[in-house]
């Protein structure tokens, strides 16, 4: 109880003291802005590109698990969707997008981007697969067995893995 009254009493006196004294503020008005940083919507796709390569670098040093809510992890997501949206044409962009997707395990996107491609490499089949098998075993954990079959079976389209085959043998 005396601590407190002391506290008090200083911290009445201290403001009391504060409100005789008279404060003189300058501002100057600075015209000149800084520069915004480019963001990849402003970029080429080339340099988003590149980007999403040297965030996905930095990232996999900086993080022990790759989440796509990790700043490293989502600006490579994003720098390598706007290369891949950018340049729709290209194969590259789109294939290395699909791997970030999976990498940050950001199944449905990855499953998506997936099943867009044609003619994926063993790499990319390894990738498809695995998200094929993460969406289906979520699926057949909330009781949805048609939408876990209709991702087995399209997982083993690219590639039967032994977790593809696990989850079509408790379908059956």
């Amino acid at each position: 109880m005396k601590k407190i009254l002391i506290l008090t009493a200083f911290a009445l006196g201290s403001l009391a003291a504060a409100q005789d004294t008279t404060t003189t503020t300058t501002t100057s008005t600075d015209t000149t802005a800084a520069p915004a940083m480019m963001g990849p919507e402003s970029m080429t796709p080339e340099e988003n590109f590149a980007k999403a390569q040297e965030y996905a670098t930095q990232a996999d040093v900086a993080y022990p698990v790759p989440f796509y809510d990790r700043t490293l992890w989502k600006s490579a997501v994003d720098s390598a969707y706007y290369a891949s949206a950018g340049a729709a044409d290209n194969r590259d962009y789109m294939a290395y997008l699909g791997q970030l997707y999976t990498k940050t395990q950001w199944w449905i996107n990855a499953f998506n981007v997936w099943s867009k491609m044609d003619d994926l490499t063993d790499a990319e089949k390894d990738w498809a697969s695995l998200s094929a098998a993460k969406l289906a075993y979520i699926a057949l954990n909330r009781g949805d067995t048609e939408t876990a079959r209709a991702y087995v079976n399209k997982g083993m389209e690219w590639k039967s893995t032994p977790s593809l085959a696990a989850i079509s043998a408790r379908l059956q």
